[in-house]
C-alpha cells in the first residue's frame, strides 16, 4: 500500500479526481492530515464517506517508530527512528530562544566523506524516501506535540542535495499552506555546496547555509573531498552572482577546528575570500567523536576569529552546539553505526 507522506498537494489533487472527487478533497484531506494530526481516513468527517474508503484502500500512514530518545542537559531532544527497512535515523529537536528547531536528515550515511563529520565516516547507505522524510517531523510532532515546531533545517544525516529529487518534494509538503505550512523563511537547506542542487533551490525555495570550513582551495580539500568537483571559488562565486534576495542572505556556515582551521591568518582570509559577498557567517566549535582526530578550538581562539570576522564589518556568530553531550551536535549524528561495526 502507498505511504500517503510520499505525496505533494498536487499529487494528492490528481488522486482524488481519478476517484470522483473535487479536487478541493485533497486540501481537506492535507488539514486533517498535518494541521489536525489525524491518521485515519474515517474519522475525516467532512469527506465524503465512499472517498474515505477509497482512499483508505489506496493509502497507509506509516511512520518511521520512535526507538529511542535521548534528552540534552540543554533541552534538546535526539529521537532514534526506526525505518521499515531496520535501518535507524537521527533526528534533533533543538529549543532555542522562543523557537524550536528540527534537523532533519534526507540519507542515511553520506557520500560527502567530510573528515571532521561522523555521518561521512559511515559511507553511503541509502537516499531516505520523502514519505521517510516527512515521516521525522510527523514522528517529532506526535511525540513532542506541547512543543511546537517552528522551524526545520536539512542538516542531519547526509547531504541534502544529493537526494534532490526528495528533497524538493519534502520542502514543497513541509511548505503548503494546508499542510504543514512553514514559510520559506523559517526552512533551511544545509549543503557542502553541490551547485547544480543550489541552482533548484535559491534562492526562494528555502534559506541556504553552505560549509565552507576553509578559506583556501587546498585546505578545503583535505577536509572536504567534494571540493574537488566544486571548489571553493566556484561556491563563493555562484553566491556572489545571487540576485533579487531583498533582505534574505545566504548563510556560510564553518566548523572551527583546533590548529587546523582557527588561526587568526585564516580569519583574516576567510574574510578577504567573503570581501562584498552579504552573507552571514556561523562559527561551528568543532564537536569531538570517538571516530576522529580532530580537536575542539579554544574559547580564546574561538573569540578572535570571531572578532576579525566582526572588525571587518561581517554578519558573524558563533553557534551554540545544541545536544553535543548525546551525540546530536553538528557532525555527530549517526555514531552508533560506527560503534557497531567497530
Amino acid at each position: 500500500m502507498d505511504n500517503f507522506f510520499n505525496h505533494t498537494l498536487k499529487e494528492l489533487h490528481a488522486v482524488v479526481e481519478k476517484m470522483g472527487a473535487k479536487s478541493y478533497r485533497a486540501r481537506q484531506l492535507s488539514q486533517w492530515v498535518y494541521q489536525r494530526g489525524v491518521l485515519d481516513f474515517h474519522s475525516m468527517d467532512n469527506l465524503p464517506k465512499a472517498l474515505r474508503s477509497a482512499l483508505a484502500d489506496e493509502f497507509c500512514f506509516e511512520l518511521p517508530e520512535v526507538n529511542e530518545i535521548v534528552h540534552s542537559e540543554d533541552g534538546s531532544i535526539k529521537f532514534g527512528l526506526l525505518l521499515n527497512t531496520g535501518h535507524l535515523v537521527e533526528t534533533v529537536l533543538m529549543p532555542e530562544k522562543g523557537r524550536n528547531t528540527l534537523c532533519v536528515s534526507t540519507q542515511i550515511g553520506c557520500k560527502m566523506a567530510c573528515q571532521f563529520c561522523v555521518t561521512g565516516h559511515i559511507g553511503f547507505v541509502r537516499d531516505l524516501s520523502v514519505a521517510e522524510i516527512i515521516g521525522q517531523v510527523m514522528a517529532v510532532k506526535q511525540y513532542a506535540h506541547n512543543r511546537r515546531i517552528t522551524n526545520i533545517v536539512f542538516m542531519g544525516m547526509g547531504e541534502p542535495l544529493d537526494n534532490l529529487e526528495n528533497l524538493m518534494c519534502a520542502l514543497e509538503i513541509v511548505q503548503e499552506a494546508h499542510g504543514l505550512d512553514f514559510s520559506y523563511r523559517r526552512v533551511t537547506v544545509s549543503t557542502v555546496g553541490l551547485l547544480d542542487g543550489l541552482r533548484s533551490i535559491a534562492p526562494r525555495k528555502a534559506q541556504i547555509a553552505i560549509s565552507l570550513n576553509a578559506s583556501c582551495e587546498a585546505g578545503r580539500s583535505e577536509l572536504m573531498p567534494i571540493n574537488r568537483i566544486y571548489p571553493l571559488h566556484d561556491i563563493v562565486a555562484y553566491v556572489r552572482s545571487l540576485k533579487n534576495m531583498g533582505r534574505q542572505r545566504v548563510t556560510f556556515e564553518y566548523v572551527l577546528i583546533k590548529g587546523i582551521n582557527d588561526s587568526p591568518d585564516d580569519a583574516r582570509a576567510l574574510a578577504e575570500l567573503l570581501a562584498g559577498v552579504r552573507c552571514k557567517i556561523n562559527l561551528i566549535p568543532y564537536n569531538a567523536s570517538p571516530h576522529a582526530i580532530f580537536q575542539t578550538p579554544d574559547e580564546e581562539a574561538v573569540n578572535r576569529f570571531h572578532s576579525i570576522l566582526l572588525d571587518r564589518n561581517f554578519t558573524a556568530l558563533v553557534r551554540d552546539s545544541h545536544a553535543k553531550d548525546i551525540g546530536g551536535g553538528c557532525g555527530q549524528l549517526g555514531m552508533k553505526y560506527l560503534e557497531e561495526k567497530g
